[in-house]
């Protein structure tokens, strides 16, 4: 049993910002250490706010909160959520054309050769069928349908996942509610300044407005862009994205909503960006993000306002952002989360994923006192790897694009751009073969990037041999009989607004 002295495991952990990133850490954190002596600090100011406009999540956030014995209807009711099964991407290609990127599978694979090889000799043989039709969580997405999951499903025709669009700021409040609970302390105080130790330049604690010092082991920066400790303490450094990622730039405001909420994101293609939608219960969120080279704040505000044709609920604000990485996410004992890690723009809604992967790192990885070196770079590399595989997702979007009409030169820029050599080889390979290069760390798996190649349109140039060993007769009648059980369970699912009121509507919920 080792004495105190020799004890190096560390005891007091210091969360320097609330919001989305903030509180979660906390929640889950406290949560992983249950009863063991580690104490969780949380200092938030009630005069500053928060970004709060990623409202979008991808199916690991179900997982999240799961594990802190919260269930889906109970953040449905204490966000005023809604049921998300996709993304709906409108005009990337042409005007009036959409497809939907679901959380599930197409088709079904057949003899070891996956189901796209398929669906491509049916093409050729004449029969161009949507890869939709062939995925349950697409097809209910554009049905305007919602049911859970099969616990059990009957083959993989019935695999599709779901995520939340949710109030941010009411989860992050719901996620404190967690954290108190289990014994986390809360400070509302500014801090005014980081001290360092001397011999080491390890942050040893943080001063506040009152006068009052906060010490701690490790310290977990949560403040935003500005980057509090990562950045203005520790002078980290951050890797610029915007070669590749034109956008700075968003406009987002809130609106009262029209008819049923659909159960997928809104993303739709604008003069020099790009238009969230974002159904919730009592209002919707809506935003533009754009590139300031290619178009003026105002213009933008035009563009953003003059979509909506219901209430808003007040005036546009600007949020600036510049897309990149700091290039340590842990720097000596600080560990940035959320907008001081970095930022990638919300276009497949990753920022609340890349917390919650974050946060399992650092429970993977938790250092003692002894900060070793080879902890921390693995944790840098895992987050490196990981902030570059979305970043590539994302740019992947851009590079398809087949806007016709491009009078500010946004589109033409992105589909002429030269792009990362990761990036280059995974589309060089599916076009050539319809393969999908896996790489460690990936957040989107194979089901995810043929949403995006098919509905770009970039299809491979052959499919695989094996497939003409089918008889055409037989191969179209198979793939009629996959479509047919997709369209048979639409038709019998309920509507997704009847799913939110009779389950999801909360006691009583406060726009804000």
């Amino acid at each position: 049993m080792q004495d105190s002295a020799s004890d190096r495991r560390i005891r007091d952990i210091v969360i320097v910002g609330g919001g989305t990133a903030g509180w979660m850490a906390a929640a889950s954190l406290k949560h992983h250490f249950g009863a063991a002596p580690v104490a969780i600090t949380l200092i938030e100011s009630s005069e500053i706010g928060t970004i709060g406009v990623g409202e979008a999540t991808i199916p690991t956030i179900r997982r999240f909160y799961q594990a802190l014995g919260l269930s889906d209807i109970d953040v449905l009711r204490a966000t005023g959520g809604t049921c998300k099964l996709g993304i709906r991407f409108n005009d990337w290609t042409t005007p009036g054309a959409s497809f939907i990127h679901p959380f599930g599978l197409y088709g079904q694979d057949l003899k070891g050769v996956a189901f796209h090889h398929y669906w491509m000799r049916l093409r050729a043989l004449g029969e161009d069928v949507p890869i939709g039709d062939y995925s349950l969580g697409a097809s209910l997405a554009a049905g305007g349908k919602f049911t859970t999951p099969s616990r059990n499903p009957p083959s993989t025709l019935s695999v599709f996942d779901w995520a939340l669009h949710f109030d941010a700021g009411l989860f992050a409040r719901l996620m404190r509610q967690v954290a108190e609970q289990n014994g986390v302390r809360r400070l509302d105080a500014k801090i005014v300044k980081t001290n360092l130790r001397g011999e080491d330049g390890f942050i040893e604690s943080v001063t506040l407005d009152s006068g009052a010092t906060v010490a701690g082991d490790l310290f977990i920066d949560c403040s935003g862009f500005r980057g509090l400790l990562i950045e203005e303490a520790l002078h980290t450094g951050y890797e610029d994205w915007s070669p590749w990622l034109l956008c700075d730039s968003a406009m987002a405001v809130q609106s009262e909503g029209k008819g049923d909420p659909p159960p997928y994101t809104d993303v739709t293609a604008r003069p020099a960006g790009w238009q969230w939608r974002i159904p919730l219960q009592h209002r919707w969120g809506n935003g533009y993000v754009y590139s300031s080279r290619h178009t003026t704040d105002e213009a933008a505000r035009m563009v953003l306002t003059g979509s909506l044709d219901e209430r808003l609920l007040h005036e546009p604000r600007k949020i600036g952002f510049h897309p990149g990485r700091r290039l340590k996410a842990w720097n000596k004992n600080c560990i940035a989360l959320g907008l001081a890690s970095g930022f990638l723009e919300p276009l497949e809604s990753t920022s609340i994923a890349l917390i919650e992967t974050g946060i399992e790192k650092i429970k993977a990885l938790f250092p003692s006192r002894d900060f070793d070196p080879a902890v921390v770079d693995e944790f840098n590399e895992m987050s490196r790897l990981e902030m570059e595989r979305v970043r590539d997702f994302i740019i992947l979007h851009y590079k398809l694009n087949q806007r016709p009409e491009d009078p500010t030169g946004f589109w033409t820029h992105c589909r002429e751009m030269a792009i990362p050599d990761t990036l280059r080889k995974k589309i060089d390979l599916w076009r050539a073969q319809g393969h999908f290069v896996r790489y460690r760390w990936e957040m989107f798996s194979p089901p995810s990037w043929l949403a995006i190649y098919a509905g770009f349109g970039l299809l491979p140039e052959t499919y695989d041999l094996s497939v003409d060993g089918f008889d055409a007769g037989q191969l179209s009648a198979a793939l009629a009989e996959m479509r047919k059980a997709v369209a048979d369970t639409v038709a019998s699912t309920r509507a997704h607004g009847d799913f939110i009121e009779q389950y999801a509507r909360p006691r009583s919920v406060a726009a804000e």
